[in-house]
């Protein structure tokens, strides 16, 4: 049988600002089913390779190529239709509309009703804003926020509105799904239901996930592979209980209490 292709991979993959050296030389590959942690120190170039798979940088040198299709250069905002989604270490969800209304936002580029359509709402363009809706409620059933769908997002703790965002994003229906610091700022309680809902994301609906977490306790117990950086070089690659036990992780990011961590 015919190993499977690669969701996601990176061909010695560099990226400059001027002088600096942001990343050197990434190779990373991210199979179909996984769920993959990049981590590594502040600055040490995650954030940057997740600007390369998305699109929103263009490297130096090296390739993305995403399902066996080279995206280096690609514009981002073809990305959604190829399957790529993705959230950001920042909200970016629009506080003033609602649960529902930020949730349909992810699906705008999958409707394809074309401006005419949509403008006198009929025939196609009718069906398809009934199935985004439909969508959009098992959305909100499946991240468990029935109760405040209807509430401006702005009104919700900063956990729910990460929740919504990552609504919208898993309304984009994508192949592969990016999570920049997902749990960054959340309790024990938010993190463990966002641990949960990734897991769920991977099981159930089917997607390869990618993520950047300084949150040692969800890498270790939900990643497949960790892929770990240290100015802006990688350092180790691989299954999580051989990477936490690797000298150079530990020397550069996890320090001497690696159990503790994990």
């Amino acid at each position: 049988m015919a190993a499977a292709t690669p969701m996601l991979e990176f061909f010695g993959v560099s990226k400059r600002f001027g002088g600096l050296d942001a990343l050197s030389g990434i190779d990373l590959r991210v199979m179909p089913g996984q769920i993959c942690s990049v981590i590594g120190p502040n600055g040490a170039g995650k954030t940057t390779l997740f600007n390369l798979a998305s699109c929103l940088l263009k490297p130096t040198g090296g390739r993305v190529v995403f399902n066996g299709e080279d995206i280096t250069g690609s514009a981002a905002h073809d990305l959604s239709r190829r399957g790529i989604a993705r959230t950001f270490q920042n909200l970016a969800v629009f506080k003033h509309e609602t649960v529902v209304d930020n949730i349909l936002t992810g699906m705008h580029a999958r409707m394809g009703t074309g401006i005419l359509g949509a403008a006198l709402f009929w025939g196609p363009a009718r069906n398809a804003e009934i199935k985004a809706r439909e969508a959009a409620e098992e959305i909100v059933e499946f991240l468990e926020i029935e109760t405040i769908r209807d509430l401006p997002v702005g009104t919700l703790s900063y956990g729910l509105q990460k929740r919504v965002e990552l609504g919208r994003a898993l309304a984009m229906q994508p192949r592969l799904l990016l999570l920049d610091e997902m749990v960054s700022g959340m309790n024990q309680e938010e993190t463990e239901d966002i641990s949960r809902f990734i897991l769920d994301i991977r099981e159930q609906r089917k997607v390869t996930v990618m993520m950047i977490e300084h949150e040692m306790g969800i890498v270790m117990d939900i990643s497949d592979h960790v892929c770990v950086l240290n100015f802006g070089r990688k350092i180790a690659d691989g299954a999580p209980d051989a990477v936490s036990a690797d000298p150079a992780v530990i020397a550069a990011y996890l320090g001497q209490d690696v159990g503790a961590a994990a």
